[in-house]
């Protein structure tokens, strides 16, 4: 097979480069995967910067699209016992659990998997295969990972737009706090978890959806495609409390049933315990990462009786389900259009883009 060229970090702080890399031949239970498509999450910021702790260098990206190039016995099915052959266009989970730490085996938690071995995040380059992130002309999947053959006729470009959001909140809204037919939900946040979490609300049988984000113009964008029934720019120079009533008297005045944090900004917690109605409830997601404190005024969460539920990550049942939805979700709304792709040696300017929020999804294509 021809060598590779992967997005490698080296250092916290300082720009992923460009290395080139063998490709090996997949083992027992292995796929190699060309990798034309790896998607940019806001976690991956996180990771370049150092704020989480995980071992350097090692190839960047977690979510992805791929064509299987090859693969080795005991990996000739997909997750769901279909065939798989050459050529097959798959996506694959971004972890997998060790099934024996106390979450995994006694908890039946395998999100919370304490061994959890995630691709672009902690499988470094001196654990061979290296191509072991997204962000690479090819990756190595080990035994054990999730993958599942994308239908056909699915728009790789739309699939890839939720790659990360979408299972997510599969697992959050499914799992931890599922919507209920009819029910106002609000989202906070706009990015591609916000926008997962409207479009999977929807789908779900929600009476309206009201999404509190911003800029504006991607609201607009969101709204043309279909995604939320009613949208509240909260960023820039808006007066938060004047938004907030809006979003409140949009509900009917009593407040949401179900509010969804995406917004990844710890104050937006404050805010949206006031948005949901009493006795509704109150669904984080979007505090992936530590961002620090915020100031939280718990007599709202007894007054109003909430029921306050966290979502960490998804395995890779809730990526089988993504897509599964792919076709509904795409014929609903017409994903590709959050998509801005970057060559993969402009991975550069295409972290810049996602960290001063100019696109709503960035993924690189190789």
């Amino acid at each position: 097979m021809r060598p590779a060229h992967a997005v490698v970090l080296e250092e916290f702080g300082r720009p992923p480069v460009l290395r080139r890399f063998a490709v090996p031949s997949p083992g027992p239970g292995e796929l190699v995967v060309a990798s034309p498509y790896g998607g940019i999450c806001g976690t991956d910021l996180h990771l370049a910067a150092g704020h989480l702790d995980i071992p350097v260098p090692l190839v960047l990206g977690h979510e992805g699209l791929g064509v299987v190039q090859a693969f080795g016995a005991g990996a000739e099915v997909d997750a769901l016992g279909r065939p798989l052959a050459v050529g097959d266009a798959v996506m694959w989970a971004s972890s997998i659990a060790c099934g024996v730490c106390v979450p995994c085996r006694q908890h039946r938690e395998p999100t919370l998997c304490e061994q959890r071995r995630t691709y672009g995040v902690n499988r470094p380059l001196a654990d061979e295969p290296p191509l072991s992130g997204s962000w690479a002309d090819a990756i190595c999947l080990r035994p054990g990972t999730t993958v599942v053959r994308v239908p056909d006729g699915v728009d790789h470009l739309g699939a890839m737009a939720l790659a990360c959001a979408g299972p997510t909140m599969i697992h959050a809204l499914h799992e931890r706090r599922p919507v209920r037919v009819g029910e106002v939900v609000v989202v906070q946040g706009s990015g591609p978890v916000g926008l997962a979490a409207a479009a999977l609300a929807q789908l779900a049988g929600a009476g309206r959806v009201i999404v509190v984000g911003g800029p504006a113009g991607r609201l607009e964008l969101a709204a043309r495609l279909g995604i939320g029934d009613e949208h509240f720019d909260i960023t820039g120079d808006a007066d938060a409390a004047r938004v907030l009533s809006e979003v409140v008297a949009a509900t009917g005045g009593h407040g949401a049933d179900l509010v969804v944090e995406c917004a990844g900004a710890p104050a937006a917690v404050g805010q949206g315990l006031r948005l949901a109605r009493r006795g509704g409830a109150y669904l984080i997601v979007g505090q992936y990462t530590d961002a620090g404190d915020t100031a939280v005024n718990p007599h709202q969460i007894v007054y109003r009786q909430l029921d306050v539920v966290g979502s960490w990550a998804f395995t890779g049942a809730h990526l089988v389900e993504y897509v599964r939805l792919l076709p509904t979700l795409l014929a609903r709304h017409p994903l590709a259009e959050l998509v801005t792709t970057f060559p993969l040696a402009e991975v550069a300017q295409a972290m810049s883009a996602v960290a001063a929020g100019s696109v709503v999804k960035a993924v690189l294509v190789s």
